[in-house]
């Protein structure tokens, strides 16, 4: 019985608490591009540079503070400059969107030109976070580290093996259960969120209802922005800031939106958590774990190196797109 128990614990500890953290984030990530595409119709491929945008004005801030010696120890002191780093994001993102998404929009342009231009957006905002902060890992995150440490877990239980419960994933998990309530009860609730649902399902019939499509525009941007500088953040405390990983994750927040259903909120959020878990659990070694139910395996029992997780998504996104294109909650098509 103890050893099963060991097992389960050195199961949470590298497989449910870091996949319940990293489904967070891309759940996150993934209601951002939703929201795009539900309202404004195309997939916005800036979605993973505007997050570290967002994120690199958050570290800028964040040093600042540090250097003025303030914090909110225990707690990190990014979530104080967390604010202006969506501030910063919500200007940029409407700065691009004055300045390159309305033309096509007056124009009535194709879904794949405001792909195409989101994509030249994209390493715009890649070559502004890389010329700023450089390309290089950035670690910002201060105050505790641990809610719980390992050898306290030990200490506590007189088990083999110690579950690590770290500051960063309960911020991450506490974060984005108020944003996604916040974000639900708009939506539900609020004349602008019905607003942007009744222009998602129907653009011509909302115009004829007095719906006004530049505000939607705005304001579905607006949290999209917000979105994406909260989940590269909570990334970033809960790993560290790079660029180019950023850029990486548009594979993973993509496959969360589309395996959840594109354009569907809900559909985001159980796909983010689909897609991480499926990163983390096969590229897990088993070996311990199995060693404690009484196996004796030989190697590592790890079915795909680390190297290899962003693979685990594109498998996922191609395997839900050959066999059910609408994703779990019917989304729309791409």
């Amino acid at each position: 019985m103890i050893d099963l128990v060991n097992a389960l614990v050195l199961f949470s500890n590298f497989v449910l608490v870091p996949g319940l953290a990293y489904g967070s984030q891309l759940a996150l990530g993934a209601l951002g591009v939703t929201l795009v595409f539900g309202i404004l119709r195309f997939a916005n491929f800036a979605h993973g540079d505007l997050m570290a945008f967002g994120t690199m004005v958050t570290i800028l801030v964040t040093w600042w503070l540090q250097s003025l010696g303030v914090s909110i120890d225990p707690l990190p002191t990014a979530l104080l400059a967390l604010p202006v780093g969506i501030v910063a994001a919500i200007l940029i993102t409407l700065f691009f969107d004055r300045t390159v998404f309305s033309f096509y929009r007056r124009q009535r342009s194709a879904g794949i030109v405001l792909v195409m231009a989101s994509i030249g957006v994209m390493f715009m905002l890649n070559g502004i976070v890389r010329f700023v902060i450089g390309p290089d890992d950035q670690r910002f995150a201060d105050g505790a580290r641990f809610i719980i440490s390992a050898r306290e877990f030990k200490e506590m239980t007189g088990l083999e093996e110690g579950l690590t419960i770290r500051l960063p994933v309960l911020i991450t998990v506490i974060v984005a259960i108020a944003v996604v309530a916040w974000l639900f009860w708009f939506l539900q609730r609020t004349r602008t969120g019905k607003a942007m649902r009744a222009y998602s399902d129907n653009e011509d019939l909302a115009l004829l209802s007095g719906i006004s499509p530049e505000r939607v525009v705005a304001v579905t941007w607006i949290i999209a922005a917000s979105l994406a500088t909260i989940a590269g953040v909570l990334y970033g405390l809960d790993k560290s800031f790079k660029p180019f990983t950023y850029f990486q994750l548009l594979l993973p927040i993509f496959a969360a939106a589309i395996v959840g259903g594109i354009g569907q909120p809900i559909g985001a959020i159980a796909g983010g958590f689909v897609v991480a878990f499926s990163e983390v659990t096969v590229t897990y070694a088993y070996k311990r774990v199995l060693e404690y139910l009484s196996f004796e395996p030989s190697g590592l029992v790890q079915l795909l190196s680390t190297e290899y997780k962003f693979a685990v998504s594109f498998v996922i996104l191609v395997i839900v797109l050959l066999i059910r294109p609408t994703g779990i909650f019917r989304g729309r098509l791409l």
